[in-house]
């Protein structure tokens, strides 16, 4: 397929940021049926969005990437979200295993209808699951413009380091895609209300669903808060999509009525 031109004219999301949660059941090392099955979720959602969201991994299931060819940033997934994202006048973003310089990486991929391709190389690497020895770490936090929104993009198990998460002025949502366990849905629920409200910023929280090629089981639970840790959605256990407006004026007031950032301790990340 040939490179998808930019298309400067789409709209540019503004204070209101219409959110597609695309909670999907993924297949094991499948990553053609995988796009597919996306596609077609996007087509029966039937909702204009500025942002839809995919599950970590989208292409493969965690770590089901073995026995699957290598794929490049000029490979087909890239090149399929834009096509979508000019198809649909909207930002597409999710991880999946791209290897570039002989390493391999769980990249978050953040697509816009101009043609913009933002990433994030996932930084905590899933030790207790083997991640790191597949893997190559990320080493840079990364926010990326949505219009107005200023958005910082990170993968499942980072949810679990504060400090790399901590906002220090520089974003107003922040982004966790994920293959996040059932058996831990309990800790994905609480730590994502705690990023929200440590950083007084919008959070997503999107997992997938379903069974996984290592009989593993993931609850769905994909979550919204508020800047001040209010859930704002909440979806079943189930594959599902669902559209949901975010308002950047509550983070302004939220941070406005309680300066809680004025006193925060400075640090230094060591990467």
């Amino acid at each position: 397929m040939s490179a998808t031109p930019s298309h400067p004219g789409h709209p540019i999301p503004g204070d209101h940021l219409q959110v597609l949660l695309v909670q999907a059941t993924l297949g094991w090392k499948q990553p053609a049926e995988n796009r597919a099955h996306l596609e077609d979720l996007l087509e029966q959602a039937q909702s204009p969005f500025d942002l839809a969201v995919f599950p970590e991994t989208f292409t493969t299931g965690f770590l089901g990437d073995p026995d699957v060819p290598n794929e490049g940033m000029d490979g087909p997934t890239l090149e399929w979200m834009r096509e979508l994202a000019v198809r649909h006048q909207g930002s597409l973003a999710g991880s999946a295993v791209i290897v570039e310089d002989g390493k391999r990486f769980n990249r978050f991929l953040l697509v816009t209808p101009a043609g913009d391709v933002h990433t994030y190389d996932k930084r905590h690497l899933f030790s207790y699951g083997g991640e790191n020895k597949r893997y190559a770490p990320g080493s840079q936090r990364v926010t990326v413009p949505l219009g107005p929104w200023r958005t910082s993009l990170q993968v499942c198990y980072d949810l679990r380091f504060p400090a790399w998460c901590r906002h220090r002025g520089d974003f107003d949502l922040q982004i966790f895609v994920a293959n996040w366990p059932a058996s831990r849905v309990e800790h994905w629920q609480a730590l994502l209300r705690a990023r929200a409200i440590e950083n007084q910023a919008w959070v997503i929280g999107l997992n997938r669903a379903g069974e996984d090629g290592n009989g593993i089981a993931y609850p769905g639970c994909s979550l919204i808060f508020d800047p001040l840790g209010e859930t704002v959605c909440e979806l079943g256990a189930e594959e599902e999509t669902r559209l949901v407006s975010l308002d950047r004026s509550q983070v302004e007031a939220v941070r406005g009525k309680f300066p809680f950032q004025a006193d925060a301790d400075p640090f230094t990340l060591q990467t």
